[in-house]
């Protein structure tokens, strides 16, 4: 990359408006943007899993899925993917099969994370693609929609 030919631009904010949507739908609070090459918005998504009936229908996969549709192919290599926690497992593989070039994440997931946590799926020799990585993008903010959410149910 050229020196001052581009400049990063986080777009959490917009995955935590998609956090935000899918709380006030009674989803679990998680957001996911894909951004193209040049720094296009190309989908945006929040958790539907209660929404849809489908327990893979998480803010990652249908922004995959809808990011896909739009470059009319599988993978996206140049892709980047905003979220607002980080990714399970499931997620994870999903990124690594579209050859995502890099995931940004607010707060870490102990409980069910794949990245930093859990199965570690980049880690892994059966692991076809590895996208960088850069957690903490906003992680307090995320992590309070998350506390905020569960606390609510209790």
């Amino acid at each position: 990359m050229q020196s001052g030919a581009m400049t990063f631009r986080s777009h959490m904010e917009t995955a935590l408006a998609e956090a935000r949507a899918a709380a006030d739908r009674g989803e679990v609070p998680v957001g996911a943007v894909i951004v193209s090459p040049d720094g296009r918005i190309v989908a945006k998504a929040g958790n539907r899993t209660r929404e849809l009936n489908d327990p893979t229908a998480h803010a990652e996969i249908l922004a995959l899925r809808a990011a896909c549709a739009d470059a009319r192919s599988e993978r996206l290599p140049d892709h980047d993917l905003y979220v607002t926690l980080e990714p399970c497992a499931m997620c994870a593989a999903a990124l690594a099969a579209a050859r995502i070039r890099r995931i940004y994440y607010g707060a870490s997931d102990p409980k069910s994370g794949g990245v930093a946590h859990g199965a570690r799926i980049f880690t892994h020799d059966q692991a076809h693609h590895v996208p960088e990585i850069y957690d903490g993008i906003a992680a307090q903010e995320a992590a309070d929609l998350l506390k905020a959410f569960f606390a609510a149910r209790r």
